[in-house]
């Protein structure tokens, strides 16, 4: 199982020190809205955003979709990550996560498309599911036009954003969907349950607590019975044979540490390529320290190994 440094990274613990002296509310005390607004403010956009080839906003499918197409330097066609942001389901938007999906699109020379699913409580288990496994659909429907290589289609996430995008996979391989060539899982939710030793140990402090992920659990189920269904908790699915490569990204001092691990072994014995990096110190939600205070240089060396677990699947 992966492993927790017995300190954080120098940055790391200094940031970790601003929180104290200056306390974060837990999500787990505030509204849905007010959690959104909060967030917003922590990751503010960057003075010079990391450069790409081109963007676009488009909204797609019936349902009215917005996504944000990241179009790296180059012609097409493009391998492209469909990626999902994180935020318990509750919170996060295209604007919370533009620089990592930015980073992604440069350092992997792939194109990104960010999805913009519909949040809980308004929608709960499965509707943003079902819009992020329409984006998918979509980005194969539609790849003459937007230039995509069907050969290289990706999807991706980080915390309840790579739940989904596990549970994406998931619901590919059982619907005969869209080939995805991987999946890249970064600090993924993927057991809805609390009894790992990491809860235990990163349970409190860091950037989620115990509480927070009742909080976002409680918000995007309807019930405790959907928590047991492979869709929401893919560590508790009965098979995980035919799914696609995978990196799998953890962090020592997370809550989420043990399951994403978990995740991962049972892939690999399965005969799934996965390729794991478990970053000991580090805390949750580093794929967003890009920007301003919270601009962390360990941010960016992660990212940079995903993207080259991406483009080692383009090659």
């Amino acid at each position: 199982m992966a492993e927790a440094a017995d300190e954080p990274h120098p940055e790391i613990a200094g940031l970790l020190n601003q929180m104290g002296a200056a306390p974060m509310p837990e999500f787990a005390s505030l509204s849905p809205d007010g959690a959104r607004q909060f967030i917003k403010g922590i990751f503010p956009e960057p003075e010079k955003p990391e450069p790409v080839g081109d963007t676009m906003e488009l909204t797609i499918t019936e349902r009215g979709i917005p996504i944000r197409v990241y179009i790296p330097e180059g012609d097409g066609p493009y391998p492209t990550l469909v990626y999902y942001h994180g935020g318990g389901w509750v919170i996060g938007d295209l604007d919370t996560h533009d620089e990592t999906c930015r980073v992604l699109a440069s350092e992997s020379e792939c194109m990104v498309i960010s999805v913009e699913y519909r949040l809980s409580p308004e929608h709960t288990f499965p509707v943003p599911l079902e819009d992020c496994y329409a984006a998918l659909e979509w980005a194969s429907d539609n790849a003459v036009p937007m230039q995509i290589d069907t050969d290289n289609l990706m999807v991706g996430g980080d915390s309840a954003g790579g739940n989904l995008a596990a549970a994406v996979a998931l619901y590919a391989r059982d619907d005969n969907g869209p080939e995805i060539a991987r999946q890249v899982l970064i600090y993924p939710v993927t057991d809805h349950s609390y009894d790992t030793p990491s809860y235990q140990e990163n349970g409190e402090g860091g950037m989620i607590s115990e509480a927070d992920m009742k909080w976002f659990w409680n918000h995007y189920l309807e019930n405790k019975i959907d928590g047991q269904h492979p869709y929401v908790s893919p560590l508790k699915a009965h098979s995980l044979a035919e799914l696609p490569s995978a990196t799998v990204v953890t962090c020592g001092l997370d809550p989420l540490r043990d399951e994403g691990a978990a995740y991962a072994q049972r892939l690999r014995k399965t005969g799934i390529d996965v390729t794991h990096h478990n970053y000991d110190d580090c805390i949750h939600g580093i794929a967003q320290m890009l920007t301003g205070p919270m601009e962390l240089t360990r941010a960016r060396e992660l990212l940079d190994d995903v993207a080259g677990d991406i483009s080692r699947t383009i090659a």
